[in-house]
């Protein structure tokens, strides 16, 4: 699977590089794989998108410190905030564009030129091309939500073009979000469950429409809840709409990328701690006490216990460097397996979203308490805990959402921080949209943080030297490329 990065990134580096040649064949890459089926370029996509999201390597993924998860054991300079030293929104930028993006374009070309087979009738065959290419759109529009969601304003109208447009212009975010919307509800139409799509290569729903019509309509509930305090009315609409079509609300239905037990497509966060043997993480007192506090059933799962059967955490924003195996708690077994599933969707993050936005006013069918309940539960079984813990859990004064301290905000970023542990880009997005749980920035942050927990990733290096023009007008545009400018939804 790996080989078919190199032809698609080498159509996709143009998107970042600019130049001119007079020869005819220029464009042309040689080393190009012409023969890819659209299967194998999506399937390629998937996993580089769902390892994007779920690595926990600091040259790619810093998303669990910005929401306090992990402390350094010796390399701090990511938990203190310094992002530029190993170019982290370089890699972060170009496996979006390239290697996710980049192979759903190509893939959606080489679904707009297959041949029908002779025994399949021509309607039959439109409509599971149709499917197809509705499904390849549903994760270019998940992918620009990311890349949205991490950097404000990007190049997107104007995106992976690299024979017409080399250096793309900046679209602004806030106009973005409702055209994502808008081509969401256009292949959400597209989507028929009485035909067939992709017989292999979907990692996630092995091409079942009907999964991917909730999947679809779950994505349109994340990107509206976003909207909520900038478009209230069109942040209500569409969320209403997706809801009465059915989301993702229990975990037979969550998207799940199933990693292998060996090399070259394990789980990435058993490649970075276990295969690597690297001893890089731990997890922080902020987190671990939290839930010591509670009497978190999941504490088990999350983190290993020590000697005596507690769970200590590291300081954040610190290298502990005490000894590693017998001072702290450590990431948690069944988070290191090698073939542990990545996941892009599941129940607790729509059954959070449907709590506030029940909590807003908006008609979802039930109450925040009903969804909030539903959240925590989706979360503890999905890590399997005994039915009897969960009802022991549920019933704490403090867990249960009638007498949970703080606001509806308060109460929900807490317990969606719990259930994201694994999900770091997840709970950094709720955390920015509810400004909850509390967390603060270490007194060792680097002074480009100006004191806070970052709220976007600052442009690429490589945008800055190469798209030069582009970059300076999106930044002021954005009031300033720095890591405390917010991107448009980020009002509080």
């Amino acid at each position: 699977m790996k080989k078919l990065l190199i032809p698609i990134i080498a159509i996709a580096s143009f998107f970042f590089t600019g130049c001119v040649n007079d020869d005819d064949n220029f464009n042309d890459d040689t080393s190009k794989t012409y023969a890819a089926s659209a299967e194998a370029l999506l399937a390629n996509a998937q996993k580089e998108l769902t390892d994007q999201l779920t690595t926990p390597s600091v040259n790619l993924n810093v998303f669990r410190y910005f929401t306090q998860y992990w402390a350094a054991t010796l390399y701090r300079a990511e938990s203190r905030y310094n992002l530029t030293s190993r170019r982290i929104p370089d890699n972060h930028w170009r496996i979006l564009y390239t290697r996710v993006l980049g192979n759903l374009k190509t893939a959606k070309e080489v679904v707009d030129t297959e041949a029908k087979p002779e025994n399949i009738a021509q309607a039959d065959w439109d409509k599971i091309q149709q499917n197809k290419s509705a499904i390849i759109e549903i994760l270019n529009i998940y992918t620009y939500q990311v890349l949205v969601d991490s950097f404000g304003d990007i190049p997107y109208s104007e995106a992976l073009q690299p024979v017409d447009i080399v250096l793309p212009k900046y679209d602004d975010d806030q106009t973005i979000y409702p055209d994502l919307l808008n081509r969401l509800n256009s292949a959400i139409a597209e989507l028929d469950d009485s035909y067939a799509s992709f017989s292999n290569g979907d990692l996630l729903y092995n091409g079942n429409v009907t999964k991917w019509k909730l999947f679809a309509n779950s994505l349109k509930i994340k990107l509206a809840i976003n909207l909520s305090d900038v478009n209230s009315s069109l942040a209500q609409s569409s969320i209403e709409s997706a809801f009465t079509a059915g989301v993702i609300t229990t975990n037979t239905n969550n998207a799940l990328v199933q990693f292998n037990s060996f090399s070259p497509n394990y789980n990435q966060i058993f490649g970075e701690l276990v295969a690597s043997n690297r001893n890089d993480f731990v997890p922080t007192s902020v987190f671990v006490n939290e839930l010591n506090t509670l009497n978190d059933p999941r504490r088990p799962i999350y983190f290993t216990p020590m000697a005596d059967g507690s769970y200590v955490g590291g300081a954040y924003g610190y290298t502990n460097t005490q000894p590693y195996e017998t001072s702290y708690s450590h990431v948690g077994d069944e988070i290191k397996k090698p073939d542990a599933k990545g996941v892009l969707f599941d129940a607790a993050e729509v059954n959070f979203y449907l709590a506030e936005a029940a909590a807003r006013g908006y008609s979802v069918g039930g109450t925040p308490d009903v969804y909030y309940t539903a959240a925590v539960t989706a979360s503890l079984n999905y890590w399997n805990v005994a039915a009897s813990d969960i009802a022991t859990y549920l019933v704490q004064p403090s867990v249960a959402y009638a007498t949970a301290s703080g606001t509806w905000k308060e109460k929900i970023g807490k317990q969606s921080w719990i259930a994201f542990y694994n999900r770091g880009f997840e709970s950094w997005n709720s955390f920015r949209r509810l400004d909850a749980p509390g967390l603060t920035a270490p007194p060792s942050a680097f002074p480009v943080a100006e004191g806070k927990i970052p709220v976007r990733l600052t442009y690429p290096v490589n945008e800055q030297t190469v798209n030069g023009a582009s970059y300076q007008a999106g930044s002021a545009a954005i009031g300033g490329d720095k890591l405390t400018t917010k991107v448009f939804w980020d009002v509080n």
